[in-house]
């Protein structure tokens, strides 16, 4: 069995990953009721005898005694970290673990990128290197974080440079929230692009996600539950609403529910990893069949049941429907409508009680209303794990290498020149040492190359799939 790392940075990235380890402590205890050590817990947690003082206290094998995620939690200011540390989840979280500072970084990138990244790099390096040691047999670091403030973005996109050089072997797998159009930090769109740069070059899996989408997919909840047609109550375990708890004297927010359907995304990305299943995917597996070409790492993610994950008491979606979500728009973690877009690869990641011929009966039903690259007409990976998400009997994540995600791209590209054109709050990024105006000009490069790729992959689009000959047998 192998392990994986989640490393959080800034205050996006340690509240996605507070909820993910909530979420994970109580799909586990839902499935190990025995309180033993085993494998699939292995994989996200260690096991420790806290009597032990120092490293001595680790255990392999055998009852539970504390679990301790596999974890490192970094921010440039206190505030959402020291929450974590005062609430119910504070013994899971190793204080070894943990960079904090005081000042924050202004919503700068330069300053999370050039200042703390100086600053703190051999920290950050003893404490990855730390969490590796821990590792029987290290597969992925996760990377969680925003990029549209300055630590998520500037140093959550130094750290990635930082793994790629020190563990050039281990998968670097980014979940980066994207800011909306009204997004309220005014310099979002620099620190967008100038992370863009880093995570091309520098990822091997990204997993945009949009700020925008999420607020709609929870306003169309809150409709739901205030209508009244299908009733109102919401369930008692909810695995998206119910996670504020693990933030200490936290008034729920939006904000909360939207970082809970971020986390149940990592949580069905991993769940083969974790659990048994007829049809596992390895991490590894993900990046290998849905990356073609090293620039286009950009998988659009779905969830389904989506809006069954804040638990209202909706019917539940039947099988096949469930395969029809994952394709709509409305069940997309960004602002993309993939059906009418061009294909690359797709994963689908089914969780539950659901058979491989469900699966393949699906997929042939659906493929004539999807448009795959000439080349790979058959660019399906398929996973089934056993263990459904809790008070759920299935689910479905969808990863699509699709051109789809290129307008969020565009979008971008279009803020960012609105202000740059101006020259407009320049200068607070060039007063960072290290930070020159050739900076700008090479993300923005780097991006419109992005764009032109997937605009060459549009533009074949129209052209008819060519049916090669296959080398016949002789029986």
């Amino acid at each position: 069995m192998t392990q994986s790392v989640v490393v959080q940075v800034g205050q996006c990235g340690n509240q996605i990953g507070c909820c993910f380890w909530d979420l994970a402590l109580r799909e586990h205890a839902a499935v190990n009721q025995k309180g033993i050590y085993d494998e699939a817990i292995s994989s996200f947690f260690r096991n420790v005898d806290t009597r032990v003082i120092g490293d001595g206290g680790s255990i392999s094998k055998g009852k539970i005694r504390s679990l301790k995620a596999r974890a490192v939690l970094i921010d440039m200011e206190e505030g959402v970290v020291n929450e974590i540390l005062q609430g119910p989840l504070r013994d899971v979280f190793d204080s070894k673990q943990l960079i904090t500072d005081v000042s924050g970084s202004g919503n700068n990138w330069a300053v999370g990128h050039n200042v703390f990244g100086s600053l703190y790099q051999e920290q950050i390096l003893e404490k990855l290197r730390k969490s590796a040691e821990q590792c029987d047999c290290l597969q992925c670091f996760f990377i969680i974080h925003s990029m549209g403030g300055g630590t998520g973005s500037g140093l959550g996109t130094f750290l990635l440079k930082v793994l790629k050089d020190e563990f050039p072997e281990v998968y670097r797998f980014v979940t980066s929230v994207y800011p909306s159009g009204e997004d309220d930090v005014i310099t979002s769109p620099y620190n967008s692009i100038l992370a863009m740069k880093e995570l091309n070059e520098h990822a091997d899996c990204v997993l945009p996600i949009d700020n925008q989408s999420l607020f709609d997919i929870i306003s169309k909840i809150d409709v739901i539950v205030n209508s009244g047609k299908l009733g109102k109550t919401v369930k008692p375990k909810s695995l998206v609403t119910s996670s504020a708890r693990a933030l200490k004297n936290r008034q729920e927010k939006p904000f909360d529910a939207m970082n809970n359907i971020v986390a149940n995304l990592l949580l069905n990305l991993t769940s083969s990893a974790r659990f048994e299943g007829s049809l596992n995917m390895d991490l590894n597996e993900i990046s290998m069949n849905l990356v073609p070409f090293p620039q286009l790492h950009y998988l659009v993610s779905s969830l389904t049941p989506l809006y069954t994950l804040a638990d209202v008491n909706i019917p539940p979606r039947r099988l096949d429907q469930m395969f029809s979500d994952a394709f709509s728009k409305d069940h997309q973690l960004i602002q993309a409508d993939p059906k009418h877009s061009l294909y690359l690869a797709c994963a689908l990641m089914v969780r539950g009680n659901v058979q491989i011929s469900d699966l393949r009966r699906n997929i042939e039903r659906l493929k004539p209303s999807l448009q795959f690259v000439s080349w790979n007409q058959e660019g399906w990976k398929t996973s089934l794990c056993s263990v459904p998400p809790v008070g759920h009997s299935h689910s479905l994540l969808a990863l699509a290498n699709n051109t789809c995600v290129k307008p969020t791209f565009v979008e971008l590209r279009e803020r960012f020149m609105r202000l740059y054109k101006k020259k407009a709050h320049l200068h607070h990024y060039l007063q960072v040492e290290g930070m020159e105006e050739s900076s700008f000009t090479e993300a923005v490069s780097s991006l419109s190359a992005l764009i032109q790729e997937y605009n060459q992959l549009d533009a074949t689009k129209s052209m008819p799939v060519q049916d090669f000959p296959r080398l016949s047998i002789a029986m």
